[in-house]
C-alpha cells in the first residue's frame, strides 16, 4: 500500500492525527482557545504567520478567529472553514470528543464539519510549494450566529491590505462518494416575523373585540398561494416556509390581543432578501393595516458561474478519484454568501451524510484522498 501521508521537503502533517487532535477539543459554537492552539501550532512550522483575535460581546459573541497567511507569488488562494461545532447530542458510541477510529471510520463531533477538512488543507499545505501564496479564513463560529465570525475575517483582511484571487470553503459538499460535488453557488437565506395586533375581548361580544388570528390566517393563506420563481438554469425554486406560529393564549373564551407568525424563505438570485421582505409586508398590509413585518437576512443569493476556477477545482478531483464532479447550488447556506462578495468562492469537501448526527464519522481514506486532491487544488492555483 501506498505511503498515504503528505510530505514536503521540510514538513510532514499527518492528516489523521491532526484531525484526532481537532476532535479531540471540545469547541462547541462558539470555539476558543485549545482548538486554535492546535491549528497555530500546525501553521507556524509550515511558514504561516497566525494571526488570531477574540471580537464581539454578549450574545453574539465573544467569538475566535484565525487568519493565517503565507506569502508567495501568484495568486492567492483562500481556504476558509471553521472549528466549532454543534452540541453533540445523546446516543453516541462512545465519546463524541474522542476521535476514535473505528472498521475504517474516524468519528467525532465535527469529523465531517468541518475539522476533517480543516485538517486535510493544513495537510496539503505541507505538501505544496512554499513559494505559492496561501492563507486559511477560520472562524470558531459558523455553527452558531455568525455575527462575529468570517465578517470580522473579512473585515480584518480588509485592514491588512489582503485580498485573496480565489477562495476554496470547505464545508462537506460531497453527497454519495468524495468527489462527487461541488458548490459553486446557494440560495440566500431571510427569515420574517409578522406580528398582528388586535384587541382582546370576551368570546361572547365580538364585535367589541377584533381577532388577529382571523387575520394571520389571512396573510399567511396569500403567502401560501406565492409562487416566487419556477428556478432557473442553476437554482431549484425559491420557496417560502412557515416556520412559528404563537398566539399565547391561555384562555378558551378570550380574542387574543395580537397573533405573530415567522417565515424562512431560502431564494435563488432572481431575489434579494429585502425585495423579499417588502413583497410580505405589502401582503401582510393587504389584510391587516397595521401589521408589523421585520426581517433577517442571513444572505444573499450567490453563483460563481462555471469557469476557470471549477474547473481547476474538479481538474484535481478528478485527477484523485476519476470522476468529474457535478456543480451544484443545492442545500443549505454556508460562509461561502460572504466570501463570495471578495473573489470567486467554491465550495468542496467531505461526504455530508452523517454532518450533524449522532456517530458523525468520516472515512479514513477520504481524509487521505481529500488531502491528496487540496493538495492538488493549491499546486494548480500555483501554476
Amino acid at each position: 500500500m501506498a505511503d498515504r501521508t503528505v510530505r514536503a521537503a521540510d514538513a510532514v502533517i499527518d492528516v489523521l492525527t491532526l484531525a484526532q487532535d481537532l476532535l479531540r477539543t471540545e469547541s462547541v459554537t462558539p470555539a476558543q482557545g485549545a482548538v486554535f492552539d492546535i491549528l497555530e501550532t500546525a501553521l507556524v512550522p509550515l511558514g504561516f504567520t497566525a494571526d488570531r483575535f477574540v471580537v464581539g460581546e454578549a450574545p453574539d459573541g465573544p467569538v475566535e478567529n484565525l487568519l493565517a497567511v503565507r506569502g508567495g507569488t501568484g495568486p492567492h488562494l483562500a481556504f476558509a472553514g471553521h472549528v466549532d461545532v454543534v452540541p453533540a447530542g445523546e446516543g453516541w458510541t462512545g465519546s463524541p470528543f474522542s476521535g476514535a477510529v473505528r472498521d475504517g471510520l474516524l468519528y467525532g463531533r465535527g469529523a465531517v464539519d468541518m475539522k476533517g477538512a480543516v485538517a486535510a488543507f493544513i495537510a496539503a499545505c505541507a505538501a505544496a510549494p512554499a513559494a505559492i501564496p496561501v492563507s486559511l479564513i477560520i472562524t470558531g463560529d459558523e455553527e452558531g450566529p455568525a455575527t462575529y465570525g468570517t465578517r470580522a475575517l473579512i473585515d480584518r483582511m480588509r485592514e491588512r491590505g489582503l485580498r485573496p484571487d480565489l477562495c476554496l470553503v470547505g464545508e462537506p459538499t460531497s453527497a454519495a462518494r468524495l468527489g462527487d460535488m461541488v458548490k459553486i453557488g446557494r440560495r440566500g437565506s431571510v427569515n420574517i416575523w409578522i406580528t398582528v395586533p388586535g384587541r382582546q375581548g370576551h368570546v361572547a361580544y365580538p364585535h367589541l373585540a377584533d381577532n388577529p388570528v382571523t387575520r394571520l390566517i389571512a396573510i399567511l393563506s396569500a403567502i401560501d398561494a406565492i409562487t416566487l420563481d419556477t428556478g432557473n438554469a442553476w437554482f431549484q425554486p425559491s420557496n417560502i416556509e412557515v416556520t412559528d406560529l404563537h398566539v399565547g393564549n391561555p384562555a378558551h373564551n378570550i380574542i387574543p390581543g395580537s397573533a405573530q407568525a415567522r417565515l424562512s424563505i431560502r431564494f435563488n438570485d432572481e431575489h434579494s432578501g429585502q425585495s423579499l421582505i417588502d413583497r410580505i409586508a405589502a401582503v401582510a398590509a393587504a389584510h391587516a393595516p397595521g401589521a408589523e413585518v421585520t426581517g433577517r437576512i442571513s444572505g444573499e443569493a450567490f453563483l460563481t458561474e462555471p469557469g476557470a476556477f471549477s474547473t481547476l477545482v474538479s481538474d484535481a478531483i478528478e485527477d484523485e478519484t476519476g470522476s468529474r464532479p457535478e456543480l451544484s447550488t443545492t442545500g443549505g447556506t454556508s460562509d461561502a454568501r460572504f466570501l463570495s462578495k471578495l473573489c470567486p468562492t467554491v465550495e468542496f469537501g467531505l461526504l455530508n451524510a452523517t454532518m450533524h448526527k449522532v456517530d458523525e464519522a468520516v472515512a479514513v481514506d477520504d481524509l487521505h484522498a481529500l488531502t491528496r486532491i487540496y493538495a492538488g487544488i493549491i499546486a494548480r492555483a500555483g501554476a
